[in-house]
């Protein structure tokens, strides 16, 4: 007996198998999460030297492409010369990093350990002389009691979590040195996969390119490696830029904080250059933390600061920013703030670094997805055009 199939409940059938089979996977997931989630530690840590070398790879190649562009480009261009000026190259780059992380073993990080240690140390002395203070201004605003109480309830209940912060930090940061150290081996593994990654980069991307031709057809090979160009393109302008951007914002930061001698200017600098790898939101969560720490020393210094900041916002958003950056974004502020919860809240820190890159590359995605289906009916593709 020969069985007729229809081409159409078969592709049903077919569809209906793969969403009851992906249910299920993710009931599984669901169901057993923390056991999940232990899984992937375990290939994670596994593969800790591959990730660590990819990533290390991904932001050297910047500076290696840097260096190959302005500096190599006309002296190694083909045959052997090339792979010499490749391997000239590479050395350049690790030389520049391993130059930067020296300068801040030895220069910042003791001035970083330095004033976290005096903060730590001085904090019950600046509370005790701001608590004085505020009973001094009550008394004599004669404020009425039950506002004083409350006041004084919540300066207390701001002050402990100060106290349990600042008794938690050196531990943590301890903590913290101690994981690094520990990993130091798989640190210098993916420096060993970074450099071979580096050295063969073109004939990785090659690689990656014929296996995607050699599976899908020639119209999705086309479109997942313009999406893969695309989210290259994203990340990488983001990513490097943003670390210039933040790298020079510090360091003006520090400058003008030394030249008004405020108290703690190396930690509060620093504070300030990575906050602001954050996009838009960054130098305001920066500031705040960096203004109670000056607040505790110096009340009217702490207004200053906050003044401070404000222009050097209003440099870096419309000078320094643009010049590195361009619009390397292109999404709105409200867009921007999204991003950055969902992701902060999902991966934490590093969300708030990779979130907004990656909802901008997914937007895109949905953005072309709107715009051709709109096309192939043949209505308007600007947002303009649907306002009321």
């Amino acid at each position: 007996m020969k069985i007729e199939w229809n081409k159409k409940y078969t592709t049903i059938a077919v569809y209906s198998l793969i969403v009851a089979m992906i249910s299920i996977v993710f009931y599984l997931i669901a169901s057993e999460v923390n056991l999940f989630r232990i899984q992937v530690g375990k290939y994670i840590n596994t593969l800790q030297p591959i990730i660590i070398g990819f990533v290390m790879a991904y932001l050297f190649n910047f500076i290696l492409e840097f260096y190959e562009f302005y500096l190599l480009k006309g002296f190694f261009k083909k045959g052997n010369n090339k792979k010499i000026g490749r391997i000239i190259g590479i050395m350049l780059t690790y030389f520049t990093v391993f130059i930067l992380l020296y300068l801040f073993l030895n220069f910042m990080l003791p001035q970083l350990v330095s004033s976290i240690g005096g903060l730590v140390n001085d904090i019950p002395g600046y509370v005790t002389d701001i608590s004085e203070s505020i009973t001094k201004l009550g008394i004599k605003l004669d404020i009425q009691e039950e506002y004083s109480s409350m006041i004084t309830e919540k300066w207390n209940e701001f002050v402990k979590y100060i106290i349990t912060f600042a008794t938690e930090l050196i531990p943590k940061l301890g903590n913290f040195a101690k994981r690094i150290l520990s990993s130091i081996w798989n640190i210098v593994l993916g420096i060993i996969v970074s450099i071979y990654l580096l050295i063969d980069k073109e004939k990785f991307l090659a690689l990656g390119r014929k296996i995607t031709v050699s599976i899908f057809s020639d119209k999705s090979a086309k479109k997942i490696m313009e999406l893969t160009q695309r989210g290259d393109n994203i990340f990488g302008r983001f990513l490097s830029g943003k670390i210039l951007d933040s790298f020079i914002i510090g360091i003006l930061a520090f400058v003008i904080l030394a030249i008004t001698k405020m108290p703690y200017a190396t930690l509060i600098s620093f504070i300030v250059g990575i906050t602001n790898i954050i996009p838009f939101f960054g130098p305001f969560i920066g500031a705040v933390p960096s203004f109670f720490i000056i607040l505790f020393v110096s009340p009217v210094k702490a207004v200053w600061f906050l003044l401070i900041i404000l222009i050097i916002q209003q440099i870096d958003g419309n000078i320094i920013g643009p010049k590195i950056l361009g619009d390397s974004l292109g999404i709105s502020a409200f867009w921007i703030l999204f991003s950055l919860l969902v992701a902060g809240k999902l991966l934490g820190f590093a969300g708030l670094i990779i979130g907004v890159p990656l909802f901008v590359f997914v937007y895109s995605i949905i953005k072309d997805i709107v715009e051709y289906r709109l096309e192939k009916r043949g209505l308007p593709v600007e947002t303009k055009d649907y306002y009321r």
